[in-house]
């Protein structure tokens, strides 16, 4: 039984989107990052992870649209990111409607908060343009 009042490292996520921080983990015996948080490394079984902020950027590795009545908020797409440091994670990517999003397309991290509650989302990135 966990008698302590330490959040759980879940809840300690959600506190820094709430506050407008993505974070991921990153091992200090292997070197590597983790995403979606967890109290063990999944390459090594070390404990415990840091929170470190990423770059931000990645690649859509695949993805693939919600449909939705327009009442119902519209379409809305569902990807996996993976992001420079090595995870794969799921998320959504906005981008100019008038340019499709594409496997492969770079994209930056952004928080969005509505009413308290941090969201990640993913906005798509021009080539060649500075982010």
């Amino acid at each position: 039984m966990n008698t302590h009042s330490e959040p759980g490292i879940q809840a300690r996520h959600q506190h820094e989107l709430d506050q407008g921080r993505f974070l991921i983990q990153h091992c200090s015996a292997c070197e590597r990052h983790a995403y979606f948080p967890r109290e063990v490394c999944p390459h090594c079984g070390h404990r415990p992870l840091a929170l470190a902020a990423p770059s931000g950027l990645g690649r859509v590795y695949s993805l693939t649209t919600v449909h939705r009545k327009p009442e119902a908020g519209g379409d809305f797409n569902v990807s996996l990111i993976d992001l420079d440091e090595g995870v794969r994670l799921m998320s959504r990517v906005q981008g100019p409607p008038d340019r499709p999003l594409r496997i492969g397309q770079r994209v930056e991290a952004r928080v969005l908060v509505s009413d308290g509650r941090g969201l990640l989302l993913f906005d798509a990135v021009e080539e060649g343009a500075a982010p």
